[in-house]
């Protein structure tokens, strides 16, 4: 899994990686889902998760069976902070990338 332009900047931490996961896939999840999509292992998780919810980093959203769902708290500051941090790292990424497709086409 390639790493996200936050987390190349921020550290690949386990709390970033569920974050990150989120802030790539906007909708809501199991834990399950999340592990297995984080790619971490489940210790590593539990070990992590209840500080995330303690900080309102994340919070639950719905029942699906017997599952429940969490999402990201678009709402908490941390977070809002850490979305406007990763748009602006896309964007120099971009820039970056048309200033090398622009000396490369005056060579």
């Amino acid at each position: 899994m390639e790493k996200s332009l936050l987390m190349q900047y921020l550290g690949d931490t386990p709390q970033l990686r569920i974050i990150d996961f989120f802030l790539e896939n906007r909708s809501d999840y199991s834990k399950k889902e999340i592990i297995e999509n984080t790619g971490m292992s489940k210790t590593t998780f539990y070990k992590v998760w209840d500080e995330l919810m303690k900080f309102d980093i994340v919070k639950e959203t719905r029942r699906y069976g017997k599952a429940q769902l969490y999402t990201l708290n678009e709402k908490n500051p941390t977070i809002k902070k850490l979305m406007a941090l990763d748009a602006e790292l896309g964007k120099q990424a971009m820039n970056k990338a048309l200033e090398k497709e622009a000396v490369a086409k005056a060579r």
